[in-house]
């Protein structure tokens, strides 16, 4: 698909002709090449092998952090002697411990605790076939957040959503409205008094913070990972097969470990409030099929997903800040050149109306640095229509600073 005259160019569609560049990372020369991986699922059928793998990987565990417990325990932890107990074999004396763990609110254990009731796993049924996915609780009289790719399958066939609650209850779920330019989706259950979780502010999480990831990777109801946020406005894809496009993603990039299934679950920081929306994983391009975490998963951050989840709910659709320009994705940068098509500058829009013009190289968006076009998309859409923004373009090797007043693109 060519450029089309009058807007961004979208970044699902084709470059201009020849481009091969990619538009979510920008590998090291000295590692394949990496693209980012949806998380909804197909509904996994684990072999026996992995699950006796994974039952092996259990008993590890649990006497690892039977150990870390005994090392590391504080003045929280008390402990009682039991015994002795007669091995009726031998006659020796066995001793056993049992000890009463006061978990605090803002531990991991806690923070769980409390999130866990508000996370659901998603299940669709469609002519494609099956998926799972994660999502949560936002209002309590039944509305829950998820991402686009997780429940699109469903939306655009005959099909069907069931949720499932952490303690097991499952219930079929509408469609209240999805929005494939944010990859994100409302869809409610017809339930009541639920507790819906926190959200926070994700315009005050910092690179360092620690973050807490709970969904359902593989189908794995009700998993819980930890990690740190690793860096914030990635910009990154995803998106489902029935779309006509991915979504670019202005991501908080975490470490905590994320994988097929996660999609459309929380990311919450250390007071459990809801900082992103799990979405997408870093793989290796050359790699076949949905590969796991690698320590590269990237979150919606939550103040977007709230502006469009509140839209979603009260009428359906949502809305999306344009610059009404058309962009050149042969451009490598560094910057976001705007095209020579014909057109490319929209009479009377924003870019328009604060004197851009075609060839104009935009060079950061309020202060921040543009290293191509994707990221000057991804900017642009943080934002909400009418919000101003400060653009600092160079025309003629002459650098120029204006504000800039964001629209709503033309309704599809």
């Amino acid at each position: 698909m060519n450029q089309v005259p009058g807007d961004e160019v979208p970044w699902w569609s084709q470059p201009l002709p020849t481009s091969t560049t990619p538009a979510t990372s920008t590998p090291a020369t000295s590692t394949p090449a990496m693209s980012t991986t949806p998380l909804a699922s197909a509904r996994p059928k684990l072999p026996i092998l992995f699950m006796l793998a994974l039952a092996l990987v259990a008993g590890v565990l649990g006497g690892g952090v039977g150990y870390f417990a005994a090392q590391y325990s504080d003045d929280r932890v008390t402990s009682d002697v039991r015994g002795p107990f007669t091995d009726t074999s031998d006659g020796r004396a066995l001793t056993t411990s049992t000890s009463t763990i006061e978990r605090a609110p803002g531990s991991i254990a806690g923070i769980a605790a409390r999130v866990l009731p508000s996370v659901v796993s998603i299940s669709t049924e469609s002519n494609a076939g099956s998926g799972t996915g994660s999502g949560f609780v936002i209002r309590s009289d039944g509305y829950i957040l998820t991402n686009n790719h997780v429940v699109a399958d469903a939306a655009n066939s005959t099909g069907s959503i069931t949720v499932q609650f952490n303690g097991g209850k499952s219930i079929s779920a509408e469609i209240v409205g999805r929005d494939a330019t944010y990859d994100l989706a409302v869809i409610k259950v017809n339930l009541t008094n639920l507790k819906s979780l926190v959200l926070g502010d994700s315009d005050k999480v910092v690179v360092g913070d620690s973050v807490i990831a709970i969904g359902s990777p593989l189908g794995l109801t009700g998993t819980v990972t930890t990690g740190v946020v690793s860096a914030k406005d990635r910009p990154v894809s995803a998106g489902g097969r029935f779309d006509s496009q991915n979504s670019f993603i202005n991501a908080i990039q975490t470490d905590a470990a994320i994988n097929p299934g996660n999609s459309g679950g929380p990311l919450v920081d250390a007071t459990g409030a809801v900082i992103g929306i799990n979405s997408a994983i870093a793989s290796m391009s050359s790699s076949r099929g949905q590969s796991g975490s690698i320590g590269l998963g990237f979150a919606i951050p939550i103040n977007q997903a709230k502006r469009t989840a509140e839209q979603l709910i009260a009428t359906g659709k949502s809305s999306h800040p344009i610059l009404g320009v058309s962009l050149d994705l042969q451009f490598a940068g560094p910057g976001a050149r705007i095209s020579t098509l014909p057109g490319a500058v929209v009479t009377g829009g924003p870019a328009s109306e604060a004197g851009l013009l075609s060839g104009d190289l935009i060079l950061s968006l309020d202060g921040r640095n543009v290293a191509n076009a994707e990221e000057l998309i991804v900017a642009i859409r943080s934002h909400a229509p009418g919000d101003k923004v400060k653009i600092s373009y160079v025309r003629a090797k002459k650098t120029i600073e204006v504000t800039v007043t964001l629209v709503a693109a033309p309704a599809n």
